[in-house]
């Protein structure tokens, strides 16, 4: 895939993988959009990134949980003549007895991971293949190969992102067009914390560094794969789920979740 330099918008810039696709996109040459609801924390990015790369970075402060938020985003990337890379990366997880967790914290899961990512995919498109190229990657989670007891809603949201996707994929490659969705497994970020997850349950290897991630998603990309599971131990345990049986997996990770979640 012939990616020329443009404009690179990602959303949940502001650390972790959003923040490693700021930085690998600028050293690439693209111009940025990044967007987060952290104002200081994205001017701070841009302002480096505008001194080591020398790159325009535009700063788009949103909590694109919000529709009137969300709205504003899709208009600016629906209007940009020049967006080369959509990357879809704000999400967040909820943990727990879904019967014990807030209603509003688990549908603002399900506006961010999914109804974000459906809209502003929907305003990035039509440029897109009107001119032939470009991509988008969409931050999904081997979560959303398997059911998640005591995360449900977010392997739901996940699943949505990665069949999403994986369709896009199919209805614009022929244009030029590549959409992808990113799998991770654990990543050292501030998710796992937000989350809820209990950290001492997590094998430390099992952890990967988002700069790992990111450059295995952008030569994927490259290559115009339609999913790209980053690291070959989550490449085999995503096999091995699709071929043991299912009640078996859910077994399994019912414990996991118990040990991970409620532990």
């Amino acid at each position: 895939m012939d990616l020329a330099p443009g404009l690179a918008a990602v959303t949940g810039a502001s650390s972790g993988i959003g923040e490693a696709f700021a930085e690998e996109l600028a050293r690439r040459g693209h111009d940025l959009l990044i967007v987060a609801r952290d104002t200081v924390r994205l001017e701070a990015i841009a302002a480096r990134l505008r001194e080591r790369r020398g790159v325009a970075v535009e700063v788009h402060a949103a909590d694109l949980t919000d529709a009137a938020a969300l709205h504003a985003l899709e208009t600016r990337i629906a209007r940009a003549p020049r967006l080369a890379l959509l990357v879809n990366n704000a999400g967040f997880g909820t943990s727990g007895a879904f019967e014990t967790l807030d209603r509003d914290a688990e549908e603002a899961e399900i506006r961010l991971n999914v109804l974000a990512v459906t809209r502003l995919c929907h305003a990035a498109l039509p440029g897109m293949v009107e001119r032939g190229h470009g991509g988008i990657i969409n931050v999904s989670s081997i979560a959303s190969f398997v059911p998640g007891p005591y995360a449900a809603t977010y392997h739901a949201t996940k699943a949505y992102v990665t069949a999403f996707s994986e369709a896009l994929h199919e209805e614009v490659h022929a244009a030029g067009v590549t959409v992808q969705a990113l799998c991770p497994g654990f990543v050292r970020t501030g998710f796992q914390m937000r989350a809820g997850v209990n950290g001492a349950a997590i094998p430390g290897p099992a952890f990967m560094t988002p700069r790992a991630v990111v450059r295995g998603s952008l030569r994927a990309l490259d290559r115009r794969h339609a999913v790209y599971v980053p690291g070959m131990h989550y490449r085999f345990l995503m096999a091995l789920s699709r071929v043991a049986p299912r009640a078996a997996v859910r077994k399994l990770l019912t414990r996991v979740g118990r040990a991970a979640y409620l532990d």
